[in-house]
């Protein structure tokens, strides 16, 4: 590597560059792919050297995975960005991007709340199991007696002990034959039977 380029103060090494944010050099040769990232230069023997703003730009790209991005969309941002006619114009398509992705963050807030509280219910019901009254088979949680302190078992625990031959039962439907679809409308009891007995071409017998 070359002396010289070492020495500018403001370009760093592709190695230095992934320990200063924290990834791989795989994932920096992956954005330069992508055309999110690119190198100053190259010193003679290949190394790549980076200006010292790479370690804003990894961590942009970083914070934009975060909300949810494709390495694919953030080269369209860069794009769009870049290519805007005017400032003003570039500025409020950002702007809309970000109220966009605000909103989103906002909802996944509430529901990543929402999980918290079952999860904390789930563990305050089971770390009341650590001392079971009626040790036995898993079959008596279904049934269990024991107070674990709330009325009636969270979310995420009632799902599991309920009883599968029970669900099965419960959403099994009363099996009905597929030529008595729509043929026993209007006719008494019975005339559906007598139209299946009686020979081609004849009526049945009121």
């Amino acid at each position: 590597m070359s002396v010289q380029a070492l020495e500018q103060p403001h370009l760093i090494r592709i190695g230095d560059l992934a320990r200063q944010t924290g990834k791989t050099v795989r994932a920096i040769h992956l954005y330069e792919e992508q055309g999110l990232l690119q190198p100053a230069k190259r010193t003679s023997g290949g190394f790549r050297l980076y200006e010292g703003n790479a370690v804003e730009r990894v961590r942009w790209i970083d914070l934009l995975h975060g909300l949810g991005f494709s390495l694919h969309e953030m080269r369209d941002v860069l794009r769009s960005w870049w290519s805007a006619g005017l400032g003003p114009e570039a500025m409020a398509d950002l702007r809309a991007l970000f109220t966009r992705k605000l909103e989103h963050a906002r909802e996944m807030k509430v529901r990543y709340e929402q999980l918290e509280r079952e999860l904390v219910d789930g563990l305050r019901y089971l770390e009341t199991c650590r001392v079971c009254a009626t040790p036995s088979t898993v079959k008596t949680c279904v049934h269990c007696t024991q107070d674990h302190g709330m009325k009636q078992e969270p979310a995420l625990v009632a799902g599991i002990i309920t009883s599968p031959s029970h669900a099965r039962r419960a959403s099994r439907a009363a099996l009905v034959r597929v030529d008595e679809i729509g043929s026993t409308s209007g006719r008494a009891p019975g005339a559906a039977s007598a139209a299946r007995s009686a020979p081609m071409g004849k009526e049945p017998r009121a």
